[in-house]
């Protein structure tokens, strides 16, 4: 199940764990990605939190849990290989994943019909 953020975040639920990354609309909207600060594996965060942060050609941009957990895994790759966060930002370029402490936070994020409504889709 995949859902969104309106602040261009997408999330794969696969049963407890979500894995997070940037929507291909982000990477357009902050410029090629250079470089990611990622949490540490067994922090625990709360929604809205900030988890990561990822430095753009325009900015540094702050990327927020969208579901309360625990990181439970980074993509290690992208230290080696950020181009695959621009060139595959909702496959290859995911950015972490965190074990959930309530599933029922999926709902307060959009559906992949409301995510493309709000970014003119």
């Amino acid at each position: 199940m995949r859902k969104y953020t309106e602040t261009h975040e997408w999330i794969d639920l696969k049963g407890d764990t979500a894995t997070i990354g940037i929507t291909r609309q982000g990477i357009q909207e902050i410029g090629g990605v250079a470089y990611v600060e990622f949490p540490k594996v067994g922090l625990e965060l709360e929604r809205g939190q900030d988890a990561c942060v990822i430095e753009s050609t325009k900015a540094a941009i702050d990327i927020q849990a969208p579901l309360s957990g625990t990181v439970c895994a980074v993509n290690t790759q992208l230290k080696d290989e950020i181009a695959k966060i621009n060139n595959s930002p909702e496959e290859q370029g995911w950015l972490f994943q965190i074990k959930l402490q309530d599933k029922s936070e999926m709902n307060l994020l959009l559906e992949k019909s409301s995510y493309e409504s709000l970014i003119g889709g």
